[in-house]
C-alpha cells in the first residue's frame, strides 16, 4: 500500500502571510537618489549668497556650501562637494528643487518677454509697415506718439551710425520707443509678433 507523503515537520510551510514584504528602495535606487542629491548640491554651490539665504538649508549645509564656494583647488573642491552631497540627505530636496525651478523658469519667461519687446522695437524701426500689425495687436496704442517715437529713434540711429570712433552713441529715443512698446504690452495681452 502506497504511503501518503506529507511534509517533514522541519520543512517550512508557506502561507499567505509569508509573502515578501517591501523593505525599502533598492541599492540602485538609493544610489540614484544620492547622485541626484549630489547634483542638487552642486547647483546650490553655484548660487549667490542672497539666493542661498532664501532656501530651506540647515546652518551646517549652508556653511559647507560657502566653504565649497571658497575652495579653488580641484581635489579639495571635489571632496567638499561630496560633503555637501552627504549633508543634502537631510535637506528638503523637493522644496529646494521647486524654488530653483521657479527662479530658472521665471528668468526664462522674463527673457522671452523682453525678446518679444525687442522684436517689436526692431520691426517698428526697420519697417514702416510694421506699425499696422502693432496697432492691430494693441488697439489702444497712441498712434501719433508711436510715429513720433519711431521717427526720433530712426533719426538717432542714423546720427549714431555717422559718429566717429570713440564718441558715445545716444540711446534716448531708442529706449523711449522700447518703453512705449513695453507700456502697451503691459496694458494689454496680445499675441507675439511673427518673425520678420
Amino acid at each position: 500500500m502506497p504511503r501518503s507523503r506529507t511534509a517533514p515537520p522541519d520543512e517550512p510551510r508557506i502561507s499567505e502571510d509569508d509573502e515578501p514584504r517591501y523593505s525599502g528602495p533598492s541599492k540602485s535606487q538609493r544610489k540614484r537618489d544620492m547622485t541626484a542629491l549630489q547634483a542638487l548640491g552642486v547647483r546650490l554651490v553655484d548660487l549667490s549668497r542672497d539666493k542661498l539665504a532664501q532656501l530651506p538649508l540647515s546652518e551646517r549645509l549652508l556653511e559647507a556650501i560657502h566653504e565649497a564656494q571658497r575652495i579653488t583647488a580641484h581635489e579639495g573642491r571635489r571632496r567638499q562637494l561630496q560633503f555637501v552631497g552627504k549633508l543634502m540627505r537631510d535637506a528638503d530636496g523637493p522644496a529646494i528643487e521647486a524654488q530653483l525651478d521657479i527662479w530658472e523658469n521665471g528668468t526664462r519667461e522674463q527673457a522671452r518677454y523682453f525678446h518679444e519687446l525687442e522684436r517689436w522695437r526692431d520691426r517698428l524701426m526697420d519697417d514702416d509697415e510694421a506699425l499696422t500689425p502693432f496697432i492691430a495687436a494693441y488697439p489702444n496704442a497712441d498712434v501719433q506718439q508711436l510715429r513720433s517715437l519711431i521717427r526720433a529713434a530712426r533719426k538717432e540711429a542714423a546720427t549714431n551710425a555717422a559718429l566717429p570712433d570713440g564718441r558715445e552713441a545716444q540711446r534716448k529715443h531708442y529706449r523711449a520707443l522700447f518703453q512705449a512698446i513695453k507700456q502697451q504690452r503691459d496694458d494689454a495681452t496680445a499675441p507675439s509678433p511673427e518673425s520678420p
